[in-house]
């Protein structure tokens, strides 16, 4: 996949920036100190294909979390007009399934103490909290992505704010939070590669309406666009050579800081950059001893490394995503579980035999049958939702994203993640765990 905006997309977009002020962004790209030049990467050679091609030999290589994508310019009236768009197909999310209502705050964090490696300066993130409410009245109900970021997003998929409208989620906007459940133990998200945070929505939503603090994290300029506050628009300018191992380290280093604003949070003060206004009960009801970690794809491989560098995670799930680098030859001996599409396991996956083999605490390796790669994210709800729009078959869906139900898929992994962190962090524990049962014929456990 082509990490670069193509010259027409750049050239649009640098016109905006002069025109409109919208967005703040620079694009190019270059040598950082992280991602360093005349190295080799490490990455499987980019064997992605558009719709109606054969499927790529690896298909949960990290390169094909955001395929196709149509790199159509995105034009700035798309952009500038994206708040107040409110026509043509409006996408739905599947609704939490837990007893508790949902809240939602966005927070602006910076790290002052580390240097952005793919722009320079201090690296700033953009993270949402999902976690569970008391009374939801009077709190509008966030976007799934925020307007220009959804905009952009459209843009890409050859489709606009006008043909389609971005689903709202579950999460209401400084609801308070839901403090007789008492300390909230912590779930981290981290998506695949160029993904938005968005893409893990579904299960985070409905992890929180189970009384999960869970926080989504996007890791900027690894994500293809991210929205700061003041519209500012931050797009992928990871060097197209970067080695995965790296990338996987930067993420790392992205959710030990979230990690550490949390522990703010938790103390009683305020992380975010502008200190925006934190939910109601919030402060001081953070429970930083039962911290958990789950992501897909590159995602998923960065739960390995995170969980290597900062031992306050305490559990971690990884939801199709191939591992790099050196972590999983480390040790370790926190409960992990790995969750597979049903074409991608240890067989064919040396990476995810070596993860096993180092795995010296609780461990569980399932496989969700009918499912593909794109399957663990938003996208396994969303495209075929849309899919008549870019000219998708019925046969171009399933091919991309699995033959399973969208909406039985979307269970099926909440279900689990549900019962594994439920188990780990809150000690209770779950016979899903156990071995196949009948009630979930899909799910198959690799010995």
């Amino acid at each position: 996949m082509e990490h670069r905006r193509p010259r027409h997309l750049r050239r649009v977009i640098a016109r905006a920036i002069g025109s409109a002020g919208v967005l703040a962004l620079a694009l190019g790209v270059g040598t950082t100190p992280v991602m360093a030049a005349g190295k080799t990467s490490d990455r499987p050679a980019n064997t992605g294909s558009p719709a109606g091609t054969p499927a790529p030999k690896t298909p949960w290589a990290p390169e094909n979390d955001e395929l196709p994508l149509h790199h159509k310019p995105v034009h700035p009236e798309a952009l500038t007009s994206a708040r107040t768009a409110g026509s043509g197909l409006q996408l739905t999310m599947p609704a939490p399934t837990g007893p508790n209502s949902v809240g939602m705050v966005g927070l602006h964090l910076v790290d002052s103490s580390r240097t952005d490696p793919y722009v320079g300066g201090k690296r700033e993130l953009m993270v949402s909290l999902f976690y569970p409410a008391t009374s939801t009245s009077g709190h509008y109900q966030a976007p799934w992505m925020p307007s220009i970021s959804g905009a952009h997003f459209l843009g890409t998929r050859g489709l606009s704010p006008q043909q389609v409208t971005l689903p709202k989620t579950a999460g209401h906007v400084l609801a308070p939070v839901k403090t007789s459940l008492g300390k909230l133990p912590v779930l981290l998200y981290s998506t695949g590669l160029h993904s938005d945070r968005a893409m893990g929505t579904a299960l985070a939503q409905d992890l929180a309406s189970r009384g999960y603090l869970v926080v989504i994290v996007d890791h900027t300029h690894d994500a293809n666009e991210v929205q700061f506050p003041a519209n500012r628009l931050e797009l992928n300018r990871m060097p197209s050579g970067a080695h995965s191992s790296d990338t996987l380290k930067v993420r790392a280093a992205d959710i030990k800081f979230v990690i550490n604003g949390l522990g703010k949070i938790s103390s009683g003060s305020n992380p975010d950059y502008g200190h925006a206004t934190l939910p109601s009960g919030l402060s001081k009801n953070v429970d930083m001893s039962r911290i958990g970690m789950f992501g897909w794809s590159l995602g998923g491989a960065a739960v390995d490394t995170a969980m290597q560098l900062d031992t306050r995670i305490k559990a971690g799930a990884n939801l199709d995503g191939q591992f790099f680098g050196t972590a999983p030859s480390k040790d370790l001996d926190r409960p992990f579980m790995l969750f597979s599409s049903g074409s991608h396991n240890r067989n064919n996956d040396s990476s995810w035999r070596t993860l096993w083999s180092h795995l010296k605490g609780y461990k569980v390796d399932i496989k969700l049958k009918g499912a593909a790669h794109l399957s663990f994210s938003d996208n396994e709800y969303l495209v075929p939702q849309w899919a008549r729009l870019v000219g998708m078959s019925q046969t171009q869906v399933q091919q991309q994203y699995g033959t399973i139900d969208p909406n039985r898929a979307v269970k099926v992994q909440r279900d689990y993640l549900a019962a594994f962190f439920d188990q780990e962090l809150r000690k209770k524990h779950s016979t899903l765990l156990d071995g196949p049962t009948s009630k979930y014929p899909e799910i198959s456990f690799v010995p």
